[in-house]
């Protein structure tokens, strides 16, 4: 018998095999494939007929694993349709490994057995209304947001609901957006299940990758706590999605295969006819809408757990100190008051480094990233300018063209690392520290975080990774220093992410009920965006950012997507982009924009150009963009990404 067969790899069809034996839907396969043997998965569907007459491969073997779901055979599909991207290359998604018939699940399965001591959690009234409306219509697939305060405790509820779901059998999910929030996570959910979850990201082995796979093909894994990639699991038996913080931009994949994990999984959810519910202080304005047009049934939680009150607000206006420190004087009385009452403060500023902008004052010449159009940002800790884009790294000594010295650097723009050292001079005695991507890392993670709950670490300097998820039982007063110039950048979304963002980080302080500040050191009055930083109906904000949405045709009411074209070569980017908006034009029917120099005109030693597409809201534009791109010719050196519903502008 004939047989289709995707495999995993950039072809957006499945190869036709020959088969001795009856295979169905969704079986395992070993083919050959050159000289190579792949596994791939029997498909719904064959290669269209070609005029050349190929000898047909016959199947090596069927391999003995649990068959794919016909459901998730349609997401693969659909995705793809979606998202304008191969099949074979979603397909991959779904694979951790290429021996597949190779079982090894070790010690793993007593791991997560092993007993935990649970914690005794009682539910507000508030909270108790909640999990009611978030069971309601559990059996099949529905959208329910679950919007609360930040430390309303949100996270128990949906817990609670998840218990209910294991108890009648089923698997669960629960997507974070980043991986720097799994361990904490992780402890919040030992202390509530009394067992182990299933880890699930690109930041654990290999070999605990496979077996934890294995475990969610077997359905042994009850609940799976991962990022995006979590998705392309093999669940058996899965019964509910729960997403937290659904707003987080990090839920979009930007490179490979690009998508958004959020939207994907309301997408798997309905073709396994299951309910995701969806969890954020404040949602997105997607979500926003949705749940305005009857889309998504909401629930609110507006009281803070054991009644802790919501920090005070207060403006420091800082303008006739703009050019003495980064720490104003004010700021300064501010914070010793707070730290006489034992108090931990936090000063937060969204820049990694000492400085983003490292300039030469005798030959001017700035420290600039050879690969990409942007500054490198220079890092005192480890004496070294980086690029946050390429990764490239180089030492701060260069000789300077006007004699026949070393350039002599000035260091223009905060860091938190240099907010450390004005913060070290005010506060000598004091145990400080940065709580950043950079430092918080897997050696001493641990070890910084419990410093921080002990109270060992009397200030923090933070960036956006302090906002998400954790809970430090002492930190009642905050700073935040760069609201100044926290909303440029290229970005329609700017304002969303900006009260999204200091809403979370707000919500860090005063969790245990002690009375709690929070800051804004700022030139500007910036009287609007605090008001809806510190309104606690964020429903405000979202109204007005949705009808200025609608106003002006943009997304969710129009669909945009972006279309990256770049090459080592200038010019010929520049003459294929050109030659793509004249061919596009013949061939769809949407508006097109560009081309123009993407604001990053060079990344990773390659010159960009973009395009942008707008439509109506129909899968349409995917199809009908996907057959034009298909046929579109184009020298090898030229290379097209695709992103549908861009959260980047870069």
């Amino acid at each position: 018998m004939r047989v289709p067969v995707l495999l995993p790899n950039i072809f957006d069809h499945p190869f036709t095999y020959l088969s001795d034996q009856e295979l169905s839907l969704g079986d395992y396969v070993e083919v050959p494939f050159g000289k190579k043997k792949l596994i791939g998965v029997v498909w719904n569907e064959f290669e269209k007929e070609s005029k050349k007459k190929y000898k047909l491969k016959k199947i090596i073997r069927k391999i003995n694993r649990k068959s794919f779901k016909k459901e998730t055979v349609k997401f693969i599909n659909w995705f793809s349709e979606y998202n304008i991207v191969p099949k074979g290359m979603v397909l991959k998604l779904h694979f951790s490994n290429n021996s597949l018939d190779k079982k090894n699940k070790e010690n793993f399965e007593n791991d997560i057995e092993s007993k935990i001591k649970r914690k005794t959690f009682e539910l507000n009234i508030e909270q108790k209304k909640s999990y009611l409306e978030l069971i309601q219509n559990d059996k099949y697939f529905r959208v329910h947001v679950l919007q609360g305060t930040t430390g309303s405790g949100k996270t128990i509820v949906y817990f609670k609901s998840i218990e209910k779901k294991i108890k009648e059998g089923f698997q669960c999910l629960i997507l974070l957006p980043e991986i720097g929030l799994t361990k904490e996570f992780e402890k919040k959910f030992n202390e509530y299940f009394g067992y182990k979850p299933i880890i699930w990201h690109s930041g654990i082995t290999k070999k605990n990758k496979k077996i934890a796979w294995e475990m969610v093909s077997e359905g042994l894994a009850k609940v799976v706590i991962g990022a995006r990639s979590s998705l392309f699991l093999p669940f058996q038996n899965l019964g509910l999605i729960t997403i937290d913080e659904e707003h987080d931009q990090s839920y979009k994949q930007d490179e490979g295969v690009i998508y958004n994990a959020r939207d994907m999984a309301i997408s798997k959810a309905s073709f396994e006819n299951i309910p995701v519910n969806l969890i954020s202080a404040v949602p997105s304005l997607e979500t926003f809408n949705n749940v305005k047009n009857k889309k998504y049934a909401i629930s609110k939680i507006i009281k803070r757990y054991r009644d802790a009150k919501l920090p005070e607000y207060e403006i420091v206006d800082i303008k006739k100190e703009i050019k003495k420190s980064i720490i104003s004087s004010k700021i300064f009385k501010k914070v010793e008051m707070h730290l006489e009452k034992k108090d931990q403060v936090l000063f937060f500023i969204n820049r990694r480094g000492y400085s983003p902008f490292v300039l030469c004052k005798n030959c001017l010449k700035i420290y600039d990233c050879p690969s990409c159009s942007i500054n490198l940002v220079y890092h005192k800790i480890k004496k070294i300018v980086l690029c946050h884009y390429c990764g490239f790294k180089a030492n701060l000594k260069r000789d300077c063209s006007n004699n026949n010295k070393q350039c002599e650097f000035i260091f223009s723009g905060p860091g938190v690392e240099k907010v450390f050292d004005e913060v070290k001079k005010l506060f000598p005695t004091k145990n400080i520290l940065i709580f950043s991507s950079d430092t918080m890392n897997k050696k001493n993670s641990d070890e910084n975080l419990k410093k921080i709950i002990d109270n060992k670490a009397q200030i923090l300097i933070g960036t956006q990774l302090i906002s998400k998820g954790y809970h430090f039982p002492n930190l009642n007063c905050i700073i935040i220093l760069d609201l100044d110039f926290a909303s440029r950048g290229y970005d329609l979304r700017s304002a969303e992410k900006i009260v999204q963002l200091y809403h979370q980080l707000s919500g860090r302080a005063g969790r245990e009920g002690k009375k709690s500040k929070v800051y804004f050191q700022t030139v500007k009055s910036q009287q609007n965006i605090i008001s809806e930083i510190t309104s606690p109906d964020p429903y405000l904000f979202l109204e007005r950012e949705l009808n200025l949405r609608k106003k002006y045709n943009l997304p969710p009411f129009e669909r945009f997507i972006s279309i990256i074209i770049s090459s080592k070569n200038e010019n010929e980017c520049q003459t294929n982009a050109y030659r793509l908006v004249d061919y596009l034009k013949k061939k769809i029917k949407f508006t097109i924009l560009g081309p123009v120099n993407a604001p990053i005109y060079k990344l990773r030693g390659s010159f960009r150009n973009r395009i942008l597409i707008r439509s109506k809201k129909t899968i349409q534009v995917q199809k009908d963009l996907k057959k034009a791109l298909n046929l579109f010719k184009k020298p090898k050196e030229i290379k097209l990404q695709v992103d549908v519903d861009p959260i980047n502008f870069n």
